[in-house]
Parts: C-alpha cells; sequence; structure tokens
C-alpha cells in the first residue's frame, strides 16, 4: 500500500505543477492522468484527494508554510512549492501518518523532479511547518 500511495503523491506533483503552471481545470488534470497512468500502481482516491485539495486550500496551506521559507513561495521554485504545499497539506489533513514519513516522501519527491539541492530546502521548510502544525508529534520525536 505505501508503495501505491508514495506512486500517488509523485503523480500528485505532477499534476499539481502542471495546474500551477498551465492553470487547467483541476477534475480534467484528474481525468488525464486516470487514463494515462495504470490505476492497479498507485492510489487512484488519495491522489485524486492531493490533486483536489490543495487547491481548494491554498490560502491555508500557504499561510502555514509562509514562516517557515525564506522568500515569497512565489519565488520558491515551482516544483518544490508544489512538494510544499503537498506536505504542508498532508501535515495538516493526515495525523495518522507520521511527520517524518511525510517529510521523507517530499524529500525523495524533491530529489526526483526538483532543483539539484531543492530536496534540502523542502526538508528545512518541513521540518519547520511540523513543529507548528504538529507540535506534540515533533516534541516528542526530538
Amino acid at each position: 500500500m505505501s508503495r501505491q500511495r508514495s506512486r500517488a503523491r509523485s503523480l500528485a506533483i505532477q499534476a499539481l505543477y502542471q495546474w500551477q503552471m498551465a492553470g487547467q481545470d483541476i477534475s480534467a488534470i484528474i481525468n488525464h492522468f486516470m487514463i494515462e497512468q495504470d490505476a492497479k500502481k498507485f492510489d487512484t482516491d488519495y491522489f485524486a484527494e492531493l490533486v483536489r485539495s490543495v487547491p481548494t486550500r491554498l490560502a491555508e496551506l500557504d499561510a502555514a508554510l509562509a514562516p517557515c521559507v525564506d522568500r515569497s513561495l512565489e519565488a520558491v521554485d515551482p516544483v518544490e512549492r508544489a512538494i510544499l504545499r503537498l506536505g504542508a497539506y498532508e501535515l495538516l489533513e493526515h495525523p495518522e501518518i507520521p511527520y517524518r514519513v511525510v517529510i521523507n516522501e517530499a524529500v525523495e519527491l524533491a530529489k526526483t523532479f526538483g532543483a539539484e539541492k531543492g530536496h534540502r530546502y523542502v526538508n528545512g521548510v518541513l521540518d519547520k511547518a511540523a513543529r507548528s502544525l504538529r507540535p506534540m508529534e515533533a516534541a516528542s520525536r526530538r
């Protein structure tokens, strides 16, 4: 199941990047990915949740990330921005996923899709975000 969820995150980052850059309709993007990808290889429900929820919760996610970044979110690399938003969403909405798993998945996505050292930036920002979004869990793991 976790491999299918990782694949769902990977596809969600590609879909969110497409949405950020082209401004296409979210439902159209989701449908495109569902048709183009093998549904047996990823968690389709989780993929759809991520791609639908991140854009609709953008203001909240960006507000949660703003104190953790060293520049405006719009100035962050678009791929890394999509990864950070997805990570913030998971930190907020999926407490059943340990925050270290959320961060690790985001770092792996940044290594795959981001700039050369982008994974370090993603790691630092989401680590700070986890401290404010999940203070009890973060404190107990330090």
